[in-house]
């Protein structure tokens, strides 16, 4: 056994570096040294995400459908399903009550917690997860009542963006809303029955009750979690300068920038590496991106234009990731375009559709800005039925329909791109002498050339160039004027 166990892990390592893309190797570290269950060798170069893969929580699922139809309550189950299994859990068992609303104090409901009870105890649950915000004192009865670990949806996605994250800035933005979901849910004696005062300290101001040892532990945790956050902030708002100033200079060299946007797992990813050969990471899983990722390529016509990879959007994105991400978001906001990438292949797009846009409303709202022109990419078509794909047509009228794992509709998508991307305004007449070529040659590159001439003094050309190559040109301008 130990010879196979031995043999396996070296088989790993023989992969050459060299074959494989970005993407390729960090999709390979993901799923390298697992443990193998029942032996009591610990090996010690193993990531959280297969540390919890392999220690499964068995949990149950419950949600609340308040409004919409019994298909739409069971598709927001199974996504809670697919979030639950991207964070390493085994989903025993999935359930739902119908509500006007949920109950202020559980959630589900005095009476349906002891049913609750009853299925945790029946299938060996160790966790319930909820399908929505729980505020700290559902969480605590729930928890007081079902014996278990209660989680909601918005621990659970913090969950799977702290696995999935690489960069030391999407680290950061993780922890931040971590942080920020965990302050108010900190539990202990509360304020009201805080120990500030030690000793005879509290016998002025505060008498009985407050004569004590200092500080209580949840206090303790508080303050340190507030000096955490803030430093979390400073480092963040450290890196967007950064990221800023780098967009400061593709917007300076008249760059023009497309974001890509989505619903997580809607193929981005492949999408940016269709269209660039980036090699980014791409795998079958929720939130596999975190950190966004920019690439240049150009138009059929030959015009440079970047486009950047962003974070995956779902529904009910927790209000903290939306804005420890900022710096991340405002790429989408300060593109000149988006491609909103929709995954056909899902039984109801119309909800990633929704979903997407409403968190695109609230960036521009933030920043008081009108959000870009958007372009709607239907991607997954080889893996849509016909019909599906003809009611998508239906909804999305003017979507370009693409496959990006199997490249059907990306030349089209080149071309509707290049025509929605910003054309140059400043239009030029000039004639340039035959030694200075490369002005000519950065005109058709970077400019729209209308009419060109070979003379016998130069090239004249009448064209629409940016406002840096204008002034270069100045100099070779046409005087129409003289006779």
């Amino acid at each position: 056994m130990t010879e196979e166990i031995t043999q396996h892990g070296f088989d790993g390592a023989l992969s050459d570096p060299a074959d494989l893309s970005l993407g390729e190797l960090e999709l390979e570290e993901r799923s390298s040294l697992r443990r193998v269950a029942g032996l009591s060798t610990e090996l010690e170069d193993i990531t959280e995400v297969e540390y919890r893969q392999l220690r499964l929580e068995r949990v149950v699922l419950v949600g609340v459908w308040t409004e919409g139809t019994a298909l739409e309550s069971d598709a927001s189950l199974a996504e809670l399903a697919r979030l639950a299994e991207t964070a390493g859990s085994e989903v025993l068992e999935g359930l739902v009550q119908r509500r006007d609303r949920p109950d202020p104090a559980t959630y589900v409901g005095s009476g349906k917690v002891l049913e609750l009870a009853e299925v945790v105890r029946a299938t060996g649950a160790d966790t319930v997860i909820c399908d929505g915000e729980l505020s700290p004192s559902q969480l605590q009865q729930l928890e007081a009542r079902l014996k278990v670990k209660v989680i909601d949806r918005t621990a659970l996605i913090l969950d799977i963006f702290a696995q999935h994250a690489r960069s030391r800035e999407g680290k950061s933005q993780v922890e931040l809303a971590q942080l920020q979901y965990l302050l108010p849910r900190l539990r202990g004696w509360g304020q009201t029955l805080s120990r500030q005062a030690g000793g005879r300290a509290g016998g002025a101001n505060g008498g009985v009750g407050l004569r004590g040892p200092g500080e209580t532990k949840l206090e303790t945790d508080r303050r340190r979690i507030r000096a955490k956050i803030s430093k979390l902030r400073k480092e963040i708002t450290a890196m967007g300068t950064v990221r800023d100033t780098k967009r400061g200079r593709r917007t300076a060299n008249e760059v023009p920038s497309v974001a890509i946007a989505g619903y997580t797992n809607a193929g981005k990813s492949s999408l940016l590496n269709a269209l660039t050969g980036a090699g980014v990471l791409v795998e079958d899983a929720l939130f596999a991106t975190l950190d966004a990722t920019t690439r240049r390529t150009r138009t059929p016509e030959g015009h440079t234009y970047t486009l950047t990879d962003t974070v995956g959007f779902v529904r009910h994105l927790p209000h903290q990731l939306v804005e420890a991400f900022r710096s991340t978001l405002d790429e989408v906001a300060d593109a000149d375009l988006v491609l909103h990438v929709v995954d056909g292949a899902d039984p109801m797009p119309e909800w990633q559709v929704n979903a997407v846009r409403e968190v695109l409303h609230e960036i521009g709202d933030r920043r008081g800005t009108a959000m870009p022109p958007e372009l709607v990419v239907v991607n997954k078509v080889d893996a849509t039925s016909e019909f599906a794909l003809a009611r998508l047509r239906h909804l999305l009228p003017g979507a370009v329909f693409v496959s990006a794992h199997a490249g059907t509709g990306i030349e089209e998508l080149r071309e509707r791109v290049a025509g929605l991307l910003p054309r140059p305004e400043r239009e030029v007449d000039v004639l340039v002498p035959y030694v200075r070529g490369e002005l000519v040659a950065r005109v058709h590159r970077e400019g729209e050339v209308l009419s060109e001439e070979h003379t016998e003094a130069g090239t004249q050309l009448r064209a629409k160039v940016k406002p840096d190559l204008a002034g270069v040109l100045e100099a070779f301008a046409v005087d129409h004027t003289t006779v």
